[in-house]
C-alpha cells in the first residue's frame, strides 16, 4: 500500500485556477469526503511513485452542501454533493489547505438550515501509509 496525494484545484480564478487542496491520504480509499468544494474543481490523484490513480474535472450537478463525495471508480472520478448519513462515518475528509481527518459524526436540520459534525485528526511522523490509531474506524 502507499500514499495518495489529492491535489484538488478550483478552476474559477486565474489561468491555473486556485488551489483548494493537497492533502496526503493512505491509498486505496474508494470515497473521500470534500469540505467546501468549489463548484468547479480539478481533481488529481498519485502514488507516492508519481503514478497518477485518478484525475478529472468533476463540476457541481445541482445545490450546494457543506460536503462533496468524490468517488473513484476505474481511474475515474465521480461527485455528488450530500448531507452525510452513517454510511459515511469513517471516510476521510479533506478540508481547504489540505488537512484530512476521519468524519466520526454528522447531524443536520431536517431542513438543512443548521449542521454539526466531528472530525478527528491523527498522524505519525514517518507516514507510513497502512498506519492507522487503535480503534479508528476507517472505511475503504
Amino acid at each position: 500500500m502507499t500514499n495518495w496525494t489529492w491535489e484538488l484545484r478550483s478552476r474559477d480564478g486565474g489561468m491555473n485556477g486556485l488551489e483548494l487542496a493537497l492533502a496526503l491520504t493512505a491509498g486505496d480509499f474508494s470515497r473521500v469526503l470534500v469540505h467546501a468544494a468549489p463548484a468547479h474543481l480539478r481533481v488529481h490523484v498519485r502514488a507516492d511513485d508519481g503514478r497518477t490513480v485518478a484525475r478529472g474535472e468533476p463540476d457541481r450537478d445541482g445545490d450546494y452542501s457543506p460536503i462533496t463525495l468524490l468517488e473513484l471508480a476505474g481511474g475515474e472520478l465521480r461527485r455528488a454533493e450530500i448531507w452525510p448519513d452513517g454510511s459515511h462515518l469513517g471516510l476521510p475528509v479533506i478540508l481547504p489547505g489540505g488537512e484530512v481527518g476521519v468524519l466520526t459524526a454528522w447531524e443536520h436540520a431536517p431542513d438543512r438550515s443548521w449542521w454539526r459534525w466531528s472530525v478527528e485528526f491523527s498522524n505519525h511522523v514517518g507516514r507510513p501509509a497502512d498506519w492507522q490509531p487503535e480503534g479508528q474506524r476507517l472505511q475503504r
